[in-house]
């Protein structure tokens, strides 16, 4: 069952971003820094590597009771009863998911206009991701601007928490708390820092300070 709070920090785990570096290791240091949740993505892994990997890292996150989510992979998830899933459109249908499932996963669903969260609502979401928040490019300030009040307006509208995702950094990461969301999911503001430990500490400190419920 989904604990609200664990949404809080939630770390999206891409190997594309530590070259080099044991996923386990990674793992260990973001969640020393305050990682309250992890997500694990790997769509370019055959299914047995993807198994295998998913085993590793969720020996470290049951040791340290920090929920594991498997993005898109429902045989993955059900195979190393892990806590969560996460899907977006593109994947298995949300109410199959769901159906399969049961109460064995929480699930989360990558929505990005109210339509889609409230539908998701409806067929079983447990909660909600949107974005890019933080979108790169010339019109980056309007598009973030707009962004923020979409993620706004989708938490008012649903009753599951809802999640801010892309480019989110200790730059910015307040200012999606202040739009009413549980969390943020980050990859490059933790993953791609000197200090992954560190990094995750002072996100953690700001989303602390930062969130209203």
């Amino acid at each position: 069952m989904l604990d609200p709070p664990d949404l809080l920090l939630y770390l999206c785990m891409d190997k594309t971003l530590i070259p080099g570096r044991p996923i386990i290791e990674v793992v260990e240091e973001a969640i020393a820094g305050g990682v309250t949740m992890v997500q694990l993505r790997e769509k370019e892994a055959a299914t047995g590597e993807f198994y295998r990997i998913a085993r590793e890292v969720q020996a470290v996150t049951q040791y340290r009771h920090v929920p594991l989510v498997i993005n898109g992979r429902l045989d993955i998830a059900l195979a190393v009863d892990a806590d969560g899933l996460h899907i977006e459109r593109t994947d298995m249908p949300l109410s199959v998911a769901r159906h399969i499932a049961g109460d064995n996963l929480f699930i989360g669903f990558s929505a990005s206009t109210v339509e889609d969260a409230l539908l998701a609502q409806t067929e079983g979401a447990d909660y909600l991701s949107m974005g890019t928040v933080y979108p790169a490019g010339n019109e980056a300030d309007t598009e973030e601007a707009l962004m923020l009040e979409k993620l706004a307006e989708i938490r008012a509208a649903v009753k599951i928490p809802v999640v801010g995702t892309g480019g989110i950094n200790a730059d910015n990461a307040a200012e999606v708390m202040k739009t009413g969301a549980a969390g943020a999911a980050i990859a490059s503001g933790i993953l791609s820092q000197p200090d992954i430990k560190e990094a995750a500490r002072k996100l953690r400190r700001i989303l602390d300070e930062a969130r209203l419920y």
